[in-house]
């Protein structure tokens, strides 16, 4: 993420997402199992977390990923049923390599919640991988395994999974999908997490904006294509298969990306994407109209069990 505007914009994303689900009368339909939101609380006037409950059963959400591990919203979604991602900022990365410190922090944040709040998921740092800080790319891995052999001490592991949030920014290159491929100076890091997740049954998490793609390059990326609307869509040359929107391009390019390493049968997740509201002066297709299209035609897409053009049969889970 590029801009400070932005992120805080995106933080309201829950906001938005209800916001735009009530007005537009859009329900998630029952097949739709695999759809969530993220859950930002970096602003102000935000609905309490209890007042929250109704409004994402409103639109039949089953999942929430939290930012932190809030005991407020973690308490106020007790008995619901409602899958919850946490997680475990990047300033403590370095203290959880100490068993003893991220035993402390399971117990409070994770434990004492278990098991009338579902949680599910635990995501070590956020887009660690693109900070370009070796600090952090050395204590990623193992504050992952720490956490995980936690919860496996305290038998939680069948049921909370650990893993890390990415940025798109690890693909050195992700046009056409077929050429996805990772960056070359973060293969090292990224294999052994990578065998991470498949050792402990974990998804690779990705997040996916479309909106830097447009803005990056607006005539070969059309506003349409990112936002879902009707249009001619792209052919990959190599594979012949037809795009209609940039999303689906996008998690297309990271399964070739981790099938060039080995990693073909690894299930990947959308953890953040969204349409912020407004954003910096370059920023032209941040505005409301964009945020409403985006938001409610993603909605109507998940309802349709597409999956991606690469794998059809496979859910997409967002």
């Amino acid at each position: 993420m590029t801009s400070m505007c932005l992120i805080f914009l995106f933080y309201l994303f829950i906001y938005l997402f209800i916001y735009y689900c009530v007005l537009l009368r859009i329900v998630l339909p029952a097949v739709v199992a695999a759809v969530g939101i993220n859950y930002g609380q970096i602003t102000n006037n935000l609905p309490s977390p209890d007042d929250v409950v109704p409004l994402v059963r409103s639109i039949g959400a089953s999942k929430v990923k939290l930012y932190d591990a809030d005991p407020r919203v973690l308490r106020a979604f007790s008995n619901t049923g409602v899958e919850f991602i946490v997680r475990l900022g990047n300033e403590y990365l370095s203290k959880m390599r100490n068993p003893d410190k991220a035993l402390a922090w399971m117990k409070v944040n994770v434990q004492a919640h278990l098991p009338n709040t579902n949680i599910t998921c635990i995501t070590v740092g956020n887009e660690i991988l693109t900070f370009n800080d070796t600090s952090l790319n050395d204590n990623l891995l193992p504050a992952m395994q720490s956490v995980h052999t936690v919860l496996v001490n305290l038998g939680l592991d069948k049921h909370v999974s650990v893993t890390t949030a990415h940025s798109l920014a690890i693909l050195e290159t992700s046009y056409p999908p077929s050429a996805g491929a990772f960056r070359r100076d973060l293969i090292e890091c990224i294999t052994p997490i990578l065998n991470f997740n498949v050792k402990t049954g974990s998804p690779f998490l990705i997040n996916g904006y479309p909106l830097f793609a447009h803005k990056a390059n607006p005539k070969q990326v059309p506003i349409n294509f990112v936002l879902f609307q009707p249009n001619q869509g792209v052919v990959d040359p190599d594979t012949n298969l037809h795009y209609d929107n940039m999303l689906f391009a996008q998690i297309d390019a990271v399964y070739f990306a981790l099938a060039s390493l080995g990693f073909k049968k690894l299930p990947v997740q959308i953890s953040e994407t969204g349409w912020p509201s407004k954003g910096d002066e370059d920023e032209t297709g941040a505005i409301i109209e964009n945020s409403k299209k985006y938001n409610g035609n993603l909605i109507k897409l998940m309802s349709q069990k597409r999956g991606m053009p690469m794998r059809p049969n496979s859910d997409l889970n967002i």
